[in-house]
């Protein structure tokens, strides 16, 4: 458990670092920069700003949930469960990047973000309840 969570976020990542650079180029060298920064705090400019942070959030929080089911010592169903609904969880900012270029309805982003949000509750009390080593000096 764990590895897939760790692969899809990295490439997440790498996805939505690109996806930073094409929105630096469009506020600061692309023809007509000036209509873009006028919009830049509303309406789609907005949510491009927003697909962008949470594609960065939600690909990090992939990377750190594989790599704690990997060396954690939880049950193989909660492991599993928390594995999918993180992973479900990157349905946020791809949902609003598909709502900007293709028109989807927001549901994406709702199931997205409700999905992240229970993962990261049930792993929390998955390692409430475990009892850990602790090594003495």
């Amino acid at each position: 458990m764990g590895k897939k969570n760790i692969v899809a976020g990295f490439l997440l990542l790498a996805a939505f670092m690109l996806y930073g650079f094409a929105l630096v180029y469009f506020r600061d060298y692309a023809p007509g920069k000036e209509a873009w920064i006028a919009q830049y705090a509303v309406g789609k400019h907005l949510e491009a700003r927003l697909a962008h942070a949470h594609g960065e959030l939600f690909a990090l929080l992939n990377v750190i949930t594989g790599y704690l089911l990997l060396r954690l010592p939880l049950s193989s169903s909660p492991a599993r469960g928390i594995s999918w609904l993180a992973l479900g969880g990157m349905l946020m900012p791809l949902g609003i990047l598909g709502e900007i270029l293709i028109g989807l309805p927001p549901i994406f982003v709702l199931l997205g973000g409700a999905s992240m949000l229970i993962a990261t509750t049930w792993m929390g009390l998955q390692v409430a309840g475990l009892k850990l080593e602790q090594n003495s000096p």
